[in-house]
């Protein structure tokens, strides 16, 4: 992993001292009962090139890490019919399955050779699907304000070594909110890049947030995540705009990753 520098730095001394709320256990769905009400949390296929998480927000829309779209080891972006969508995915098969017809990421999204924080803010991609989900058993998620220091969230993904099944943390907590990305004291791993932050007010589960990263801050082992209610507005313009011009926008990733040093660590998961 790669030593950010100052940024991250001052980071782990905006956090030090600071004590999170009991988090729970990963709890993996591995029956249908297990994941009821989750499906529409799947497995983004990459082509040949891995996994990532993503959640539909709407039957033809799912929303996920902007740095999911490229080859980890080229930067170089993939069609968006090598991506496919797999709602549900569970121990070998999926509630249903679709291809990727456009994918897009935010405005500012760009390729730098340096590790930056502040590009966690615009980590966010929209990936519109050949054919919409439309299944009794599968609603697509609401999405809600960006969480606060202090607020409870839950987290649904996949990540290496579980796979084969989506796995649940009820309950993690937001420990800081910078304009840069929330800190969150969630479990994440390779592959749970993209996956949904939920709030779980009134009872309704709410995407507020999508994970970017995960980190170490002093030894610390944080996620990072988009804090997603302004992010996802110009999102959606772009989706608009990329359809208004007949063509599919997607930006170039930057990738995380190597090195040595004491103090903050930051890799994409």
């Amino acid at each position: 992993m790669r030593h950010l520098g100052p940024v991250l730095v001052a980071l782990a001394l905006v956090l030090s001292g600071r004590t999170a709320a009991q988090e729970t256990a990963i709890v993996s769905l591995q029956t249908a009962d297990d994941a009821r009400g989750w499906d529409a949390v799947g497995k983004l296929v990459l082509g040949d090139h891995g996994f990532c998480t993503g959640a539909l927000i709407a039957p033809q829309l799912v929303l996920t890490a902007a740095h999911c779209l490229y080859d980890r080891s080229t930067g170089v972006q993939m069609r968006a019919e090598e991506i496919e969508f797999q709602a549900g995915f569970r121990n070998g098969r999926a509630i249903a399955y679709r291809t990727v017809a456009r994918a897009v990421t935010h405005p500012d999204y760009r390729y730098v050779p340096d590790d930056q924080l502040e590009r966690v803010s615009v980590d966010l991609a929209l990936l519109e699907l050949a054919q919409p989900i439309r299944l009794p058993s599968l609603t697509p998620f609401e999405t809600g304000a960006t969480p606060v220091e202090g607020d409870k969230v839950g987290v649904v993904s996949y990540a290496q070594g579980r796979e084969e099944a989506p796995s649940i943390q009820k309950v993690c907590a937001v420990l800081a909110e910078r304009p840069e990305a929330l800190i969150l004291t969630c479990d994440v791993d390779f592959g749970s890049s993209g996956s949904p932050v939920f709030s779980l007010g009134d009872g309704v589960a709410r995407v507020v947030s999508v994970i970017s990263a995960k980190a170490e801050i002093d030894g610390r082992k944080v996620a990072l995540a988009v804090p997603l209610a302004e992010p996802l507005d110009r999102l959606r313009s772009a989706l608009a705009e990329s359809k208004a011009q007949g063509s599919a926008g997607v930006g170039t990733v930057r990738m995380l990753s190597g090195g040595q040093g004491a103090g903050a660590k930051f890799v994409r998961p």
